[in-house]
């Protein structure tokens, strides 16, 4: 068996992950370079394997992470794949639409299990569509907390309906394709903030400073001004 072959790196290497029935892509990279800096608390909606949370906390040490998923196998994943690298991940079986919970988190981040508004299998039995998904993610938002989503940009309308209905501070990144067309958005929003929205220059997906260098979206786009 070979080990190497196994595992595959994120951000530079610095993060390390299984491969499996199912690896993170480019998208959970951009998630986390896309959130903010220096929250203390972070709710992963839907974690998956570890992909988008793994890549945070290179960015962010110190936070503390909670991951809901409801698919025992994607925790168990999960697991393996905190443990290889260090980290400590809460995780807990939930769906984000029944969850009972109080809790709130100054960041929540999610990368739903949608494609052109289709609910991808290994989470086809949330029976959700992405509004609701959405409107579910920011309850668990704290005041002034903030939410940050990666998705298709066939949804970018209804995405931001949504959001605007709580959220203010709305910050809008195109991710381009080879055609130079946006296939990704990442968006984010404060909860309880009045700041207007910014749609902010957009990027291609296969960005090595993002992809390869680790860079935040913050540390790049401070390049670029």
């Amino acid at each position: 068996m070979n080990i190497k072959q196994e595992i595959f790196t994120l951000v530079g290497g610095r993060v390390k992950m299984r491969r499996g029935h199912y690896n993170p892509t480019s998208d959970a990279v951009w998630l986390a370079a896309f959130a903010p800096r220096g929250v203390k608390s972070a709710l992963d909606v839907g974690i998956g394997t570890g992909g988008v949370s793994l890549c945070l906390l290179a960015h962010n040490p110190d936070t503390h992470i909670t991951g809901i998923d409801t698919s025992d196998k994607m925790l168990s994943a999960c697991r393996e794949n905190a443990e290889l690298n260090g980290a400590n991940v809460e995780l807990i079986n939930a769906d984000i639409n029944t969850w009972r919970t109080t809790r709130t988190f100054d960041l929540v981040i999610t990368n739903p299990p949608y494609f052109n508004g289709t609910p991808a299998k290994h989470n086809a039995h949330h029976n959700v569509d992405l509004g609701t998904w959405v409107a579910r993610c920011i309850a668990r938002v704290r005041p002034m907390g903030t939410f940050c989503i990666i998705t298709d940009a066939t949804t970018i309308a209804c995405v931001i309906a949504e959001m605007s209905k709580k959220l203010g501070d709305i910050t809008i990144l195109p991710l381009f394709g080879a055609r130079n067309v946006a296939e990704r958005v990442l968006i984010s929003g404060r909860l309880g903030s009045r700041g207007i929205s910014v749609m902010n220059r957009g990027l291609p997906m296969n960005y090595d400073p993002v992809l390869r260098d680790g860079l935040t979206i913050t540390d790049v786009l401070s390049k670029l001004t």
